[in-house]
């Protein structure tokens, strides 16, 4: 069982890295129009949508690359909580229902990598064993 503990800041690696990673696609979405935009287009400059789409591709990438990790997921976590109350909740109680599944898993995903942090590949641990 040890042996298996010993890989969990490793799986969390892989977790923050795949999370920023398909995370900063919905930004790109957004800001860029890839992946067909929005519609077609982009978000408008200032809007709601163009700051979560700020928050996305610019945190999405910061998590990726697992810098600055904490703080950022923190913040991700509680626009993920924004999204889902104020998109998909409407719509019904549960995820399954209101397809807010996505935005759900998003937000625990974020908030266990805010109290946990970056794991043992990123730019954090490398800061963190600098030489003196």
């Amino acid at each position: 069982m040890s042996a298996i503990r010993t890989l969990e800041p490793l799986a969390r690696s892989l977790l923050r890295i795949v999370a920023g990673f398909t995370f900063s696609l919905h930004g790109m979405q957004k800001l860029l129009g890839a992946f067909g935009g929005l519609n077609g287009g982009t978000a408008h400059f200032w809007s709601l949508v163009w700051l979560a789409g700020v928050l996305e591709l610019g945190g999405g990438l910061l998590l990726l690359v697992g810098l600055f990790t904490s703080p950022v997921a923190f913040v991700l976590s509680g626009e993920m909580a924004v999204a889902y109350f104020r998109v998909h909740f409407p719509h019904g109680f549960f995820p399954i229902v209101n397809r807010g599944e996505l935005a759900a898993l998003y937000c625990f995903v974020f908030l266990y990598l805010s109290v946990a942090g970056a794991g043992s590949i990123s730019l954090d641990a490398a800061l963190r064993k600098k030489p003196n």
